[in-house]
């Protein structure tokens, strides 16, 4: 539990959970770009090697959000009222995470389907 009594700590909290979210979205993009350049560069009939490398990132950045976004959870249970400003709702972060891992999921299926 935390003694600082200074909302800081849920802000310097939350910006540690949206660059983890910066680098999640990195890494599916770059699964997005691994799968589409080994298809330019391979041509149609290319073998899908690519494809699962592509697929991988996809699904690291996917758990990294999940996972970030519970890491930021404990932190906020961490937390006393008197830290957390009154009408701040400390759950818009985890939902954008929750979101960018539900688009991510999309983002496989769609490179699997292709």
């Amino acid at each position: 539990m935390s003694d600082l009594n200074d909302p800081r700590v849920l802000f310097a909290a939350e910006r540690t959970l949206l660059a983890w979210s910066r680098t999640a979205a990195g890494l599916m993009a770059f699964g997005f770009l691994i799968d589409r350049a080994g298809l330019v560069v391979q041509g149609a009939a290319a073998p899908r090697g690519a494809l699962w490398i592509g697929v991988a990132f996809v699904f690291l950045g996917v758990a990294l959000s999940a996972l970030s976004a519970v890491q930021y959870r404990r932190a906020v249970a961490s937390l006393r009222p008197v830290e957390i400003p009154p009408g701040y709702w400390v759950n818009l972060a985890v939902l954008m995470s929750a979101l960018l891992a539900a688009l991510g999921l999309a983002l496989a299926a769609y490179l699997l389907a292709s």
